[in-house]
């Protein structure tokens, strides 16, 4: 049957696109210029021929309307602060002398200034660097990235529309400045905060934007009715200038609920939703509504977050079915397009019958065009496209890869039993401090060590076969006991062997379980110049054989002090891989849980006392609504009781979270049952140590004194200051002193002096201690 075609031709367009380049050339240009090598203009032109390479392909394949201003050197977050002036009084000199060193100032930090917080972007990967603000802070505008790029953009003869972070969303994310109260609510600063947008808004018209997009995904989670008039105030004044482009407002990750009705009736011409499983419920609110008559609606009905193709019949449906509800429809990826790689057309070591079920970055911009042509033209036109999406599909529900019966049999036969402790915390912990005799506030690392040139060297090397794995691995012994005498020497308590061996903690260990594919140029980026390979979960989950007991018990052979044996824990599994959509994640959450199982006690059975399994992605991935809070929880707690609790009550189990709000999920925390956590809080200033204290958290607890994610080295005075912060809210029999964060992406200088000063506060806070306390 043919879909009726639209009453004028639906255009295809993306909120916002990967920054990076095919070959991450935007994250080498600005490493070069970190370090010298590069000066800012060839950054700027490097940066200006992405741009360019981006807009050409999108208006090659079809793309109707391409986004500008959503590309940044650092975060979108950050230059929001910049194009509104609301800088840091600490930053304020080095943006003055030179706006880009004191753009990565903000975002890096010297030696001397601490940068800005950061925290994850809602339920994703992506970090955002965090707005601070006060009372006093003055807004003043600054469009000149935003208009220099449009600009671009029309020069090149596209269709741009400028992408901005929505003022309710951009406020929403901030934070109290240092100084300034913590219950400081920076939306009182909306008023203020508006006439600096609509000012922006004037440039942008005066150069030419027909539309501006404004992101608001703030309001897709539970907002309270001040908060929703907050935004209904925002743009009944933005929409009620005269002086302006048209305003697109875009949300996406979720179900807007509430906040649809406040935009919906909005002096606004258009609104884009997502349509994908993540917003279910925006179809029916947008029914029950009366739709968006006289406003443009943008469609997100292929998922900008997961790597799987599109289903077209079903997409085409939703389309049809919003034809009636707004007076024109365009279509799009539910998101940006950032938290997905490139190309999958670049993976060529993947099976190619595996291959036809992935959409990166470019595949998903030609479902785009395809469904909006479809929705345009009717389906005959395109048939041959509906033919291939229906053979990929079957094709992939029928796979082998999919399903495993014995791993299906043994995750139906857990038992309540397998997911807890033979013991309670009180008693396991008299028997560890027995066994491992650490002294009060033990000094540990989170796991990994710098991963240096020479390491990387021979990893391309053995796969260039320029080298042969006894080659590799005697590279990997050396770098083993230079890493273990170094923190002997440092006088650290609990070792790690730092890791040389892995590429990245959860594609290391996804390269070594099956129903897991690994990627050579899926790279998404996670903050700054960091970028990540998530590897692609395609099936169920087993372990063939143990992954990093060769290497942890091979460590401890060198040392009498405890080896930590360090796992990722089964949600940040997940939840840093592309997952698959065809079951509950609870379901594939058990499956890496049980192959967890079995590393730990492995690990346990040839000599490891002390086991990590980090979960740095628990809070990430938590749904944005607090109604889906309980049972992701639930299952999320209970796949890390089921991968730790089969070892002794003397053997120590560690977790670690770095980078999010863990204030709302203490209680989960403390449902993880494991012996030890490690944490973020060096950026945060302790507030984790007094969110557990709060709840009454009764194990023991390592809040970071040493921010990894700068540059900056600590003095042991700092690091002894955040420690004293620390004991507050954690006493000292259960208070462990370690870095924030693993220490691959640092230099071994800055390591080594940085965890010399955090033993050296340990012993100084020692010393301070009472007698029967230390």
């Amino acid at each position: 049957m043919t879909a009726k075609p639209a009453a004028a031709a639906a255009r295809a367009t993306v909120y916002g696109y990967p920054r990076q380049g095919q070959n991450r050339e935007l994250k080498k240009a600005i490493e070069g210029y970190w370090k010298g090598r590069v000066d800012a203009d060839t950054l700027r032109q490097t940066a200006a021929e992405l741009r360019r390479e981006t807009w050409q392909q999108l208006a090659e394949a079809g793309v109707h309307e391409v986004p500008t201003g959503d590309f940044s050197y650092y975060d979108h977050v950050l230059d929001t602060s910049v194009m509104v002036g609301a800088v840091p009084e600490r930053h304020r000199e080095a943006v003055r002398t030179d706006a880009l060193d004191g753009y990565f100032a903000m975002a890096r930090g010297t030696q001397d200034v601490a940068p800005l917080e950061m925290t994850k972007w809602f339920d994703t990967n992506y970090h955002y660097l965090v707005p601070e603000l006060g009372p006093d802070t003055v807004f003043t505008a600054d469009s000149a990235k935003q208009v220099a790029e449009l600009k671009e953009g029309l020069a090149l003869g596209h269709t741009p529309r400028p992408v901005l972070v929505g003022p309710v969303t951009y406020l929403l994310l901030a934070k109290a400045a240092p100084g300034v109260a913590a219950d400081f609510e920076p939306l009182t600063l909306l008023d203020r905060l508006l006439p600096v947008y609509a000012e922006v808004l004037a440039d942008l018209r005066a150069a030419g934007a027909e539309w501006v997009q404004l992101d608001e995904p703030a309001l897709v989670q539970d907002r309270t009715a001040a908060e929703l008039n907050a935004a209904a105030r925002a743009y009944r004044e933005l929409g009620s200038l005269t002086d302006r482009s048209k305003l697109l407002v875009a949300s996406y990750f979720g179900r807007l609920g509430e906040a649809l009705a406040v935009l919906a009736k909005s002096p606004v011409e258009g609104l884009a939703l997502d349509f994908t499983e993540s917003g279910a419920g925006n179809l029916a609110d947008l029914a029950a509504a009366g739709g968006l008559p006289g406003k443009r609606l943008v469609a997100g009905v292929v998922n900008g977050r997961n790597i799987w193709i599109n289903d077209y019949e079903k997409s085409l449906a939703t389309l049809g079915t919003l034809l009636g509800l707004a007076d024109h429809v365009d279509v799009s990826a539910s998101s940006s397009l950032l938290h997905v790689p490139l190309d999958a057309g670049a993976e060529h070591d993947i099976d190619p019958q595996i291959a036809r079920w992935l959409a990166f970055a470019k595949q998903k911009t030609q479902e785009i065009v395809v469904l909006a042509r479809g929705l345009s033209g009717g389906t005959d036109g395109i048939a041959a496209e509906l033919a291939a999406n229906r053979a990929d599909l079957a094709s992939r529900a029928d796979a082998v890869i999919t399903r495993d019966p014995a791993v299906r049999a043994r995750t139906a036969a857990i038992t309540d039993a397998d997911g807890r402790r033979s013991q309670p915390y009180a008693e396991r912990t008299v028997a560890q401090r027995a066994h491992l005799g650490l002294p009060m506030l033990p000094t540990t690392t989170i796991g990994s060590f710098p991963q240096t040139t020479e390491l990387r060297t021979a990893r391309a090397d053995l796969r260039a076969g320029r080298i042969d794995e006894a080659g590799y691995e005697e590279r990997i012994k050396d770098e083993i006991r230079e890493v273990l005498s170094f923190q002997e020497k440092a006088g650290i308590d609990v070792l790690v062997h730092g890791e040389p061996e892995r590429n990245d903690m959860v594609q290391y260990f996804a390269e070594q379980l099956t129903g897991y594919l690994a990627t050579q140029h899926g790279w998404v980026q996670s903050y700054g110049t960091r970028y990540v390979r998530p590897p692609v979960l395609a099936g169920d989950i087993s372990r063939p054989e143990p992954m990093t007991v060769r290497w942890t018990t091979y460590a401890q052979s060198l040392t009498e002090r405890p080896v930590k044996g360090m796992l990722t824990g089964p949600v940040t599994m997940l939840a840093w891989s592309f997952v698959r959509d065809d079951q509950p994640l609870g379901e594939t959450a058990r499956q890496v849980a049980l192959a967890l199982r079995d590393e730990v006690t492995d690990l346990e059975a040839n000599g490891t006392s002390v086991i990590q399994v980090d979960e740095p992605a628990l809070r990430e991935t938590l749904p944005l609504r607090a109604d889906e809070h309980a049972a992701y929880l639930e299952w999320a707690t209970e796949s890390f009781r089921l991968a730790t609790s089969g070892v002794r009550p003397d053997t120590q189990i560690h977790t670690h979270m770095c980078y999010a709000e863990f204030g709302d999920i203490v209680q989960a925390i403390d449902d993880l049952d494991a012996d030890v956590i490690s944490l973020e809080a060096a950026r945060s200033h302790m507030q984790v140590a007094r969110e557990l204290a709060a709840h009454g958290y009764p194990r023991e607890a390592g809040p970071g004194v040493y921010d990894i994610h700068s540059p900056r080295i600590p003095s042991v005075e700092e690091a002894a200051a955040l420690l004293r912060t620390g004991l507050e809210a954690i006493p000292a029999t259960r208070l462990w002193v370690n870095p924030d964060c693993g220490l691959k992406t640092r230099g071994w200088p800055e390591t080594r002096t940085s965890l010399e000063n955090l033993v050296a506060a340990a012993r100084e806070i020692r010393a301070e201690l009472p007698t029967e306390a230390a």
